[in-house]
C-alpha cells in the first residue's frame, strides 16, 4: 500500500485547483503496466489489497483518471496504464435533486464522489435486469464518455416517485423526464 499512497500524493502534488475535473484519458493511450490490485464494489467502495480506500481525496483522483476500454478498467495517466476490476460499475449515485434549467425540468444526479450530472442527451439512464442479483432493477446513469454509475436504490424510489405512468403499444410504463429527454423506469 506504501507505493498506492506515494502514488497518490504525487497526483495530489500535481494536480491542479481544479482537481475536481476528469483528466483527457481518451487521450492518453500508453502502454499496460500491469494489473493493481484495486477493486470497486458494487456499492461504491474502493479496496487495495482487500483494505478500504478511505481517503476520499484517493478514491477521486482514481476516478478522474478512470477508462473503459473493451469492458476492462484502468488507471490511466500519459506514461502508464494499470487494470482494475470493477463489481459493477466504477460510480454510485447516491442523490436525486429536480432543478430548473434553461431547457426545462432536469433530474441532477450526484455520485458518491461528488461528481454531479444533468439527465439529458448526454447523460442517459438505463434500466436493466440482471441474473443473479435477485431479479431488482439495475439502474444506471451515463457519467462520462462510457463509464457508468449504479443509480442506489433509494435514489431509484425516488425517480419512481417522479414518474408518470404512460401507456404505449398495450402496456404501461413509468417514465421521467429531464431536459426533454424520455426515460423508462420500467414496465407497470
Amino acid at each position: 500500500m506504501k507505493d498506492l499512497e506515494a502514488h497518490v500524493s504525487e497526483l495530489i502534488k500535481d494536480s491542479s485547483p481544479k482537481g475536481s475535473k476528469p483528466a483527457p484519458v481518451e487521450l492518453w493511450n500508453p502502454e499496460l503496466s500491469g494489473n493493481i490490485d484495486i477493486v470497486v464494489k458494487r456499492d461504491g467502495r474502493w479496496f487495495h489489497e482487500g483494505s478500504e480506500i478511505k481517503r476520499k481525496e484517493i478514491v477521486k483522483i482514481f476516478c478522474n483518471i478512470l477508462k473503459l476500454e473493451n469492458d476492462e478498467y484502468f488507471l490511466v495517466t500519459p506514461v502508464e496504464k494499470w487494470r482494475i476490476q470493477v463489481e459493477d460499475a466504477p460510480f454510485l449515485v447516491v442523490s436525486l435533486e429536480s432543478i430548473e434549467t434553461e431547457e426545462g425540468a432536469a433530474l441532477q444526479l450526484t455520485t458518491k464522489t461528488g461528481e454531479s450530472f444533468v439527465l439529458g442527451s448526454d447523460h442517459h439512464l438505463e434500466v436493466e435486469y440482471k441474473a443473479g442479483i435477485d431479479g431488482e432493477p439495475s439502474p444506471y446513469a451515463l457519467v462520462r464518455t462510457n463509464l457508468k454509475a449504479l443509480i442506489a436504490r433509494n435514489v431509484f424510489y425516488q425517480l419512481v416517485e417522479l414518474a408518470d405512468v404512460e401507456e404505449e403499444s398495450g402496456k404501461s410504463y413509468m417514465v421521467v423526464y429531464s431536459q426533454g429527454q424520455r426515460f423508462v423506469l420500467g414496465q407497470c
